[in-house]
This record gives C-alpha cells, sequence and structure tokens, in this order.
C-alpha cells in the first residue's frame, strides 16, 4: 500500500517503513506528525481524491532536521569587474513513515 501525500506544496510518494526527506517542519527529532493532505492511496483498492481523499491520513515520526549539502550560484559579468558568489543551503525534516490509515 503507499499514498501520495502533499506537504510543503510538493507531492510525495510514501510507503510504510520508508524514509522521506519533505521541506522543513516544526517538529523536534522523535515527535510524530500526521500528514492530512492525502491526494491518492494504491493497493489492493485504489482511492482518488478529488482533491483530497476523505479521511486519509498517512502518520510519521520525525527522524532528524538537517540541511541539504550549500548549492553555490555566481554571476560574473565579463569585462566589468561585476561578479557575486551566494551559497545556500535548504533545511528539511526526515521522516519515517509508520502507517498509511485510509
Amino acid at each position: 500500500m503507499y499514498a501520495i501525500i502533499v506537504t510543503g506544496g510538493k507531492q510525495y510518494r510514501v510507503e510504510k517503513g520508508e524514509a522521506v526527506y519533505v521541506e522543513k517542519l516544526s517538529a523536534d527529532a522523535g515527535e510524530k506528525v500526521t500528514f492530512d493532505q492525502v491526494v491518492f492511496v494504491g493497493g489492493d483498492t485504489t482511492k482518488v481524491g478529488t482533491p483530497l481523499v476523505d479521511g486519509a491520513t498517512v502518520s510519521g515520526t520525525v527522524e532528524k532536521q538537517g540541511r541539504e549539502k550549500k548549492v553555490v550560484t555566481f554571476k560574473y559579468k565579463a569585462k566589468k569587474g561585476q561578479h557575486s558568489k551566494v551559497g545556500h543551503r535548504q533545511p528539511y525534516t526526515k521522516v519515517v513513515i509508520d502507517a498509511i490509515n485510509a
């Protein structure tokens, strides 16, 4: 059984026991989180939401908070002596899926 959830403006395909890296959530490591925006549930029976599946939730446990590897942006204008270098590290939350309640 799997589900497609929406969190942080993105859609994720999740299964029970799977670890998913999602946009940063305001929860500490070890806390339980519930995703109630379920778009699709697949398995023996398929449920498609319009736009969400009624009564379906996905629960998980926050494993850790972290930041991704640095992405460096370098802009350069030839013959002008103009350049800029900017680094960015996107925060994430690692969630282990415990159950899919459909």
